[in-house]
């Protein structure tokens, strides 16, 4: 992931036509892309931010069927996402491990309908099943979560999924892409398509925005895998293009773990707008979300609101004994949901599928909608597929399911309940501090990333801000955004030292980070 090396790739115009050009660096677009490059097309992806900058980097952290979907009645849906689960656990056991999950029963007949719902969740994830549902008593439910509110509690159900670190995951497959032969950039915003004289798309004009430099660069398929921004793509096509995409927003805020109290995580059935709300330890904090709030308009950097604060507030209050507060969250995310536009009469986002959909335009351009990160995989192949069908590419058969990522380690049994964020390549980390002693001062007290953890992700991972580091390299932004704060002056002077910059650009460097970090606490409410 050197990315002067794929600017010098384009300067040379080799090779002179990809086979694949896919804009965005989400979970959809760099799954194409690893799709694609695994096949052996010659494969590009282009992303206008860094990898995972959107919705993918502000997901629930869960690989799942989706309980949710199972209620609805979307078996087909729920049975692809689990059959993806496992394999997504067998190919990444270093960013995906299993979670045990309780859902509460307070009313006599709770407890026998969700135990039922989840055995059928077992039955429809087969032989990559994580662990068989049952349902247990008051007493073992409050050992499991001894903060849970007792008063009319009869037991719970327990069952298995799975969780993630959502943008571990994305750099992994990116380095994968590479290895397979493919190129991958940030910060390189597709601004035109290209198009035959029969009105064909064969390429695109893309800006490179650190560098201000514009690129023509030709392709047989263009996919856009842009997410909430599709529209944006579609209307570079044909500019009259009806809008595809209602974003949905869903917020999460993150608690010190003393809220939860243990290592199970807590599944709220119902709430009051009628999703589920989960409760989740993640890296030593607790996740609690989600929201569902129809949004007008696309942006980067999403902010949460008071009334859907509030909300997730009052729903963890309603459950825990110790119970959160305003002052008490560390940080606050807001992720957008790339939904299908429904038709007129559709009631809700929450109603809106979740299944993926690929769409060809008449100009060949290869649109990717919905979905979600677990069924990344299934979503990607679909696209290849579909562009060798409607473009006469030269057919080549998928790899991917069986394809270990970058960084794979053995799943043992003790890193199945924790992640090992590096896999395999925590041996070099190791070894950076070992021929540098300097490069194991941590940038935090609070915290135990290591300088030697931003030399590795600025030389193999592609990072150039300081947020790609503490946003998405490590999850510092998002677990505690306030020391991230702080941490950030050390962040930027080790940067600056390993990317040739002066202290002009740590200056602006860390005033954009101030100010990305006032959408993560909540001073702006």
């Amino acid at each position: 992931m050197n990315r002067d090396q794929v600017l010098e790739t384009l300067k040379t115009n080799t090779p002179q036509v990809w086979d694949f050009i896919i804009i965005g660096g989400g979970a959809s677009g760099l799954g194409t892309a690893l799709e694609a490059a695994s096949r052996g097309y010659k494969t590009l992806l282009l992303e206008q931010a860094d990898f995972a900058k959107g919705t993918s980097s502000r997901s629930t952290k869960l690989v799942h069927g989706g309980v949710r979907y199972l209620a609805q009645g979307n078996i087909a849906l729920v049975r692809e996402a689990l059959q993806e689960r496992g394999l997504l656990f067998k190919n990444a056991p270093h960013v995906v491990k299993i979670q045990k999950f309780i859902v509460p029963s307070y009313t006599w007949w709770s407890g026998f309908y969700y135990t039922l719902g989840l055995k059928v969740y077992d039955w429809l994830s087969g032989s990559r099943s994580f662990g068989a549902s049952s349902f247990i008593s008051k007493s073992k439910t409050l050992t499991e979560i001894p903060n849970l509110k007792s008063k009319g509690l009869r037991g719970a159900t327990v069952y298995y999924d799975g969780q993630f670190d959502d943008t571990r995951l994305a750099i992994n497959i990116a380095q994968t892409v590479v290895e397979q032969g493919g190129f991958v950039i940030n910060y390189m915003s597709v601004t035109q398509l290209l198009k035959s004289s029969q009105g064909k798309v064969c390429g695109v004009k893309a800006l490179d925005l650190e560098q201000n430099q514009e690129y023509e660069i030709q392709g047989k398929a263009i996919i856009n895998a842009t997410g909430v921004f599709a529209d944006v793509v579609l209307q570079l096509d044909k500019p009259e293009s009806r809008k595809m995409i209602r974003p949905s927003q869903g917020v999460h805020i993150v608690l010190d773990k003393k809220f939860l109290a243990g290592d199970t995580a807590l599944m709220i059935p119902k709430t009051s707008d009628g999703r589920v709300l989960f409760i989740i330890p993640w890296h030593d904090k607790v996740i609690v979300g989600t929201t569902d709030t129809p949004i007008r308009e696309s942006s980067l950097e999403p902010i949460a609101t008071e009334s859907e604060i509030d909300f997730i507030l009052k729903t963890a209050q309603d459950y825990l004994q110790i119970q959160p507060q305003k002052e008490d969250i560390l940080s606050v995310f807001a992720g957008l949901r790339p939904l299908a536009a429904p038709q007129e009469d559709q009631q809700s986002t929450k109603e809106i599928s979740r299944n993926h959909k690929i769409l060809v335009s008449d100009s060949q351009l290869i649109t990717i909608t919905g979905g979600k990160w677990t069924t990344y995989r299934k979503m990607a192949q679909d696209a290849v597929d579909k562009a060798i069908r409607k473009l006469g590419l030269s057919p080549q058969k998928s790899v991917s399911k069986f394809l270990p990522l970058h960084g794979y380690i053995l799943a043992q049994e003790d890193n199945k309940q924790s992640f090992q964020i590096y896999g395999s390549d925590q041996q070099a980390i190791d070894a950076l501090k070992a021929e540098k002693p300097e490069l194991s001062e941590v940038i935090h007290p609070k915290t135990d990333i290591s300088l030697a953890e931003i030399v590795w992700s600025v030389h193999h991972e592609m990072a150039r801000t300081i947020e790609d580091f503490l946003a998405r390299r490590r999850r510092l932004l998002f677990l505690d955004a306030q020391t991230s704060l702080e941490a950030a002056p050390k962040v930027a002077e080790c940067m600056a030292k390993e990317l040739g910059k002066d202290k002009n650009w740590q200056k602006n460097q860390l005033d954009v980070y101030t100010q990305t970090v006032a959408n993560y606490v909540l001073k702006h409410l």
